[in-house]
């Protein structure tokens, strides 16, 4: 697989802590100072990243209500498109005062773009990276628009093909893109579990040649972690101060403090996977002393024969180990031997054959 990503300093990749970016989207439910709330809780909650979204209501789509226009079914039943965008968008004067908040809390920030003036906007404030959203996969000029900045670009795979992910890094990397993570996604809200598909990922990694992560759209924290022991390099996933307060993405958005628990859970995760041993942990070191082995159990005169009533494969381990047992049994005691004393082959002289 192609090397790390590298974000404002932070490498991204198999070796490396998981990525995970703490998506504001509309949560901050049109105030400002609520988005200040939500930098500030997805640094204490140790995400590495915060992520906006880059467009107004205008350059996303236009006000109208004509067929199309208006959702039918799932979380955003019947309202039309611009109404919805209006309510979610971030302000593009807010911009510069949230990259200049997170920077402070020492929290990467960036967004994801929807036109080539929300880059335009995004470059004045140094942003770090861009994320192509799924829907914006297909985008192949806005893509390509990013990928010039020469800023590594973040794609989520939400709703494509595998022809379309083709497409879409074609363009990346044909637009002098040379750092590129996907994420495998499903963009249901919220996504059923079941339809996770989490064992795509690999398949991506090897197909594309890039560090693949996990966009989440599904209720709490499992599938990320699960995601995390499958490989994924980078996590993704919507969070609010509190779901009760509402907003576009509320539903389906972690509360601060499960944030902090999926972000320690899915470093616990990456932390176990460690490597390939089958060797004695530090850990597991005087738990050796606590198996079977072989131990006295009934006094045994010297010359006496060593028999299953007086000599048996109990804990503690300090004795011979409990495979010698066949070995063990007929032959007589070098001396006399006392209950509870571990067996060693000191203690153990010719069978009766040998003797003979």
């Amino acid at each position: 697989m192609s090397e790390d990503v590298t974000i404002a300093g932070r490498k991204i990749g198999r070796a490396h802590p998981p990525y995970v970016i703490a998506e504001m989207s509309g949560n901050h439910n049109g105030d400002i100072a609520r988005a200040f709330r939500l930098i500030d809780a997805a640094a204490d909650a140790g995400a590495d990243a915060v992520k906006l979204q880059t467009y107004t209501a205008d350059t996303i789509t236009i006000d109208h209500d004509g067929p199309g226009f208006r959702l039918e079914g799932g979380l955003w039943d019947g309202r039309t498109l611009h109404d919805l965008y209006r309510e979610a968008h971030t302000p593009w004067e807010w911009h510069g005062p949230l990259f200049d908040h997170a920077r402070r809390r020492g929290i990467g920030i960036f967004s994801s773009p929807f036109d080539a003036t929300a880059i335009d906007l995004l470059e004045s404030l140094g942003a770090p990276a861009y994320k192509i959203a799924s829907f914006e996969l297909i985008d192949l000029p806005l893509i390509r628009r990013a990928a010039r900045t020469g800023k590594p670009l973040i794609i989520s795979t939400g709703l494509a093909t595998l022809g379309e992910i083709e497409e879409g890094v074609m363009a990346a990397r044909g637009a002098g893109a040379s750092q590129i993570l996907l994420l495998h996604c499903t963009s249901a809200y919220p996504t059923p579990p079941e339809e996770a598909n989490l064992r795509t990922m690999a398949h991506m990694a090897r197909g594309f040649d890039v560090p693949v992560g996990l966009s989440d759209h599904t209720m709490g924290i499992a599938v990320p972690v699960a995601a995390v022991a499958l490989g994924a390099v980078a996590i993704e996933k919507h969070f609010t101060l509190a779901r009760a307060d509402g907003g576009p993405d509320a539903a389906f958005s972690l509360e601060a403090q499960e944030l902090k628990e999926m972000v320690a859970a899915c470093r616990a995760a990456w932390a176990a996977l460690g490597r390939v041993d089958y060797g004695v942990s530090p850990g597991e070191g005087g738990g050796r002393l606590v198996r079977r082995s072989l131990y006295v159990v009934e006094d045994i005169a010297a010359g006496a024969p060593l028999t299953e009533v007086n000599v048996r494969s109990i804990r503690p381990g300090f004795g011979m180990l409990p495979k010698h047992l066949p070995e063990v049994l007929g032959r007589s005691a070098t001396r006399a031997l006392k209950r509870g004393e571990p067996l060693d082959w000191s203690m153990i002289g010719p069978g009766p054959e040998t003797a003979r």
